[in-house]
């Protein structure tokens, strides 16, 4: 990522960005390029792992993430799930040295709202992370191919694997699709039939594989991969 010119505000305060990557040296290159691109942003804290993540955005209370896509200890799908669930308000935009279909649909899909490279320079930082503040999405060029042929069910669009989607089996998806729906078990068990009993070992199995607390979450969750 090269430097570039100062970058204006446009009358605003500036945005409060808190970096995400487990590389300390990279975090410390785009804190550095940020702080000496003007006075659009202003970089607040910064993390490394999962964890952090989520305690440094409770406590810092950002405007945008800045969030690498791969870590060790769950990626920046993870932080995502942890953090939407508590403070839906934060932006996220990845920031990866990937350009992987499968890496930018998995963030989209958990809630980023973009995906930009890290050949990005410093100037297209800042105005990726401005806008995303201001509401817009934003992909550096080729990656917005990538979303549009996963979102818009476009034939002949190729298949575009989501990790935590496939760790569930299909019939698990078909209780989860009704229960987003609304259905209460009695009913999902007699539209799929099934005892109420294995309805609910369905929905405990899909809790405990995605995480996730209560079905009102669950069906947030299938709304974002266009379950429901």
């Amino acid at each position: 990522m090269n430097s570039s010119e100062q970058t204006p505000t446009g009358g605003r305060d500036p945005v409060r960005v808190f970096l995400v990557d487990d590389h300390a040296l990279f975090r410390t290159g785009v804190r550095a390029e940020l702080e000496r691109a003007g006075d659009a942003v202003t970089v607040v804290g910064e993390a490394g792992s999962v964890a952090e993540a989520v305690a440094g955005v409770a406590h810092y209370q950002p405007d945008v993430v800045l969030l690498d896509v791969h870590m060790p200890d769950g990626g920046g799908a993870e932080v995502l799930r942890r953090v939407r669930s508590t403070r839906s308000s934060v932006v996220f935009l990845a920031l990866s040295v990937s350009d992987a279909a499968e890496d930018v649909i998995a963030v989209i899909r958990a809630g980023a709202r973009g995906y930009v490279t890290k050949t990005i320079s410093a100037r297209e930082l800042v105005d990726a992370v401005v806008r995303v503040r201001n509401g817009d999405a934003v992909f550096s060029p080729r990656l917005a191919g990538f979303v549009l042929d996963a979102f818009a069910d476009r034939p002949g669009a190729p298949p575009i694997s989501d990790p935590e989607l496939d760790l569930l089996t299909p019939r698990e998806r078909e209780v989860l699709r009704l229960l987003a729906r609304g259905y209460a078990y009695k009913e999902i068990a007699s539209e799929l039939f099934i005892s109420v009993k294995t309805v609910e070992t369905h929905v405990s199995s899909v809790l405990r594989k995605t995480q996730l607390s209560n079905r009102y979450e669950l069906s947030r969750w299938a709304s974002d991969r266009r379950l429901i």
